[in-house]
């Protein structure tokens, strides 16, 4: 396993430095959890104040002989930024300090890349990282100077072309590829969201900070009202565990089905390529009925943590849509009721032990209450169809088999209510 020194720079007037100083430390703690999270062992950190970045190696000239004598004394094999650093920057530093440098959102976008499972994520990940790459090619190595020779192929325009402007070539071209695979994959999933929205079915997705808990949820969900362990979904202590957005239908006894989503988590100074790469994924947010966003409430950080969310949805477009605060991990806390609901939109519950469950479902069920009605319906014998839609889509009061046709009392979606109104009893 190799070991990583991490680097931070608080860059901030001094003026400024305290107000700074405690979202400073929130970054390299979680620098910490990034670098572990790739597989890789945090060996130290150091940090320096500075009113504006050194523009060759970001850090100072006296910084940068700290971090060489730290990286020689604690025996490390890369040095990790908190911050982005510019192509010439990580040349520099990689001379200087003799060892691999890499900045944070290169190491958000490994940890992406490994955690991928979908052939849509790789290719979502796969974009962000050649977006952040084609505007950096220059001075990323020596060998980018070098003229191209004249293979006689057409995508190589001539023997004075320099190998810089054939790879920028190359990585558009694959750029475009993706893209276009992309757009087929997004179109899928446009085409299934329609099927969903026809069929009337609220939409639920769990939205939140990486690791808060949210695939424990959509996991104790599918245990208390599925019982299907083939539909569970990958649980890890660890950041970005899950990066596919996986749907599931929850259908509770004696209440209305709903669809679940469980996204890619949220992070501060997420990458913004990531965002627009994830974005077809992400959809499912937006066109989410209801949001559930889970917060670690052991994490001391979890408020800034809500924030960070909360811009993303901005950034999504998804920032209206109604939402549930889950606040998880309540036992770690030392909260003797882990189910303490507060107004009627907030929650303390242990996902892990699946203490708040039943709650958080009374919880959904009361947010999406406005989506239904009772209505009576008297249904032919012959369109039998409509009778076992029904039973597998409404919550089914009483059933009578009378002369005209099969009586039904039930609590349908308003959708439904107009796709059947022909067979609702009047009052």
């Amino acid at each position: 396993m190799d070991r990583a020194l991490i680097v931070g720079v608080n860059v901030t007037a001094s003026k400024d430095l305290n107000k700074k100083k405690g979202s400073f430390d929130l970054a390299m703690d979680e620098m910490v959890s990034l670098v572990k999270a790739c597989d890789m062992e945090p060996a130290g950190r150091v940090e320096q104040n500075m009113e504006s970045p050194n523009t060759a190696t970001y850090i100072g000239a006296g910084k940068v002989q700290e971090v060489c004598e730290m990286v020689r004394t604690l025996e490390a094999d890369i040095v990790v930024f908190d911050n982005g650093l510019s192509p010439i920057q990580l040349r520099n530093l990689s001379r200087e300090l003799d060892c691999p440098v890499m900045d944070r959102t290169t190491l958000i976008l490994e940890i992406f890349s490994a955690r991928a499972r979908t052939r849509e994520a790789r290719l979502q990940v796969e974009v962000a990282r050649l977006q952040y790459m084609l505007p950096r090619l220059v001075g990323l190595h020596d060998a980018l100077s070098r003229q191209g020779g004249a293979s006689g192929a057409m995508s190589n325009k001539g023997a004075g072309e320099k190998k810089l402007e054939l790879d920028r070539r190359r990585l558009e071209q694959r750029l475009t590829s993706m893209r276009r695979e992309l757009e087929d994959i997004a179109g899928e999933r446009e085409t299934q969201r329609k099927r969903r929205a026809e069929a009337g079915i609220p939409r639920v997705a769990l939205v939140g900070y990486t690791n808060a808990g949210k695939s424990t949820i959509m996991n104790a969900m599918l245990t208390a009202y599925v019982g299907d362990e083939e539909k569970q979904v990958y649980e890890e202590d660890m950041l970005f565990a899950t990066l596919d957005t996986t749907v599931r239908r929850i259908t509770p006894p004696d209440r209305n089905a709903f669809l679940l989503s469980d996204t890619v988590g949220f992070i501060s100074n997420l990458p913004h390529n990531l965002v627009k790469a994830f974005r077809s994924t992400l959809e499912e947010v937006r066109e989410a009925d209801l949001l559930i966003q889970v917060i670690d409430y052991s994490d001391e950080n979890h408020m800034e943590h809500i924030r960070v969310t909360e811009d993303t949805l901005k950034e999504l477009d998804a920032a209206k849509i109604p939402m549930i605060y889950v606040f998880n991990k309540a036992d770690l806390c030392g909260m003797g009721e882990f189910a303490a609901v507060q107004g009627d939109d907030r929650l303390y519950m242990s996902a892990k032990s699946r203490s708040g469950i039943d709650t958080l479902l009374t919880l959904i069920a009361g947010k999406l209450s406005e989506r239904y009605r009772d209505c009576e319906f008297v249904i032919p014998y012959r369109r039998g169809d409509i009778v076992s839609y029904l039973n597998d889509n409404a919550v089914v009061h009483r059933v009578e088999y009378r002369e005209d046709g099969v009586y039904m009392d039930a609590n349908v979606s308003y959708i439904d209510a107009a796709r059947y109104t022909d067979f609702i009893l009047l009052p």
